[in-house]
């Protein structure tokens, strides 16, 4: 369905973004990445206690590819 579009402004665009004005049948947009990270990396929120005595990342990867993005459409 047609639509009016007003004045647009983007400031940023990241590299796996999606950037559409007007009719668009799919929208998909596809990347891949893969995060190391030790012991209480993630947590978020207010008063947390976190202990860790001995945290090692393994970062030892034997495949060469591990989320292909050939063939996906």
């Amino acid at each position: 369905m047609p639509a009016i579009v007003g004045v647009i402004n983007v400031v940023n665009v990241g590299s796996s973004a999606v950037f559409n004005v007007g009719d668009v049948f799919t929208i998909a947009p596809k990347s891949s990445a893969k995060t190391f990270s030790g012991a209480g990396s993630f947590n978020t929120g207010d008063n947390h206690t976190i202990t860790n005595h001995y945290s090692n990342t393994n970062t030892y990867d034997t495949d060469s590819v591990d989320q292909p993005m050939a063939f996906n459409l």
